[in-house]
């Protein structure tokens, strides 16, 4: 069973702008709640299909920390202004999608990824993960218009 999530929002600036902030991987702990630090492996230092980036991820409750983990990416599309994808240890893919629209820019967060077996229900069910990760991409969003907005 595939297990999806999106998060929309607009921000008054064009989209290529939106879509630098988004696809240099360096400033996504800007705007994550969960993704706090990025940065290209092997020599890459710019997105382009075939890229690969760690980032280090946090979770927590409160104050309190309950898991820190890093994964390898892999960028899976890269057109500049349009989208921005990539696959997460071939497990999730993470998406935007970048609209012209008559106050600046509409952009669309999605993930996807198969939930199998038991730790799919112990994700999907007991932790409510796609709920908390829809809750952070719209958290993301609205901290990247905030920036972006404020930087006029």
């Amino acid at each position: 069973m595939t297990t999806t999530g999106s998060a929309t929002l607009v921000i008054n600036r064009p989209p290529l702008e939106v879509w630098s902030a988004i696809a240099d991987i360096t400033r996504m702990g800007e705007w994550s709640p969960e993704c706090i630090a990025g940065r290209w492996k092997g020599g890459a230092t710019a997105p382009v299909v075939g890229a690969e980036f760690e980032g280090d991820n946090i979770a927590t409750l409160g104050k309190f920390t309950l898991k820190r983990w890093t994964t390898t990416s892999a960028v899976t599309a890269c057109e500049p202004g349009a989208c921005f994808e990539f696959s997460v240890e071939g497990t999730t893919i993470w998406r935007y999608v970048f609209e012209a629209v008559v106050s600046g820019t509409q952009v669309t967060e999605t993930f996807s990824y198969e939930a199998k077996g038991l730790q799919g229900f112990v994700y999907g069910y007991l932790l409510a993960r796609p709920r908390t990760m829809t809750k952070g991409m719209q958290r993301t969003l609205q901290r990247l218009k905030t920036t972006l907005e404020a930087t006029r």
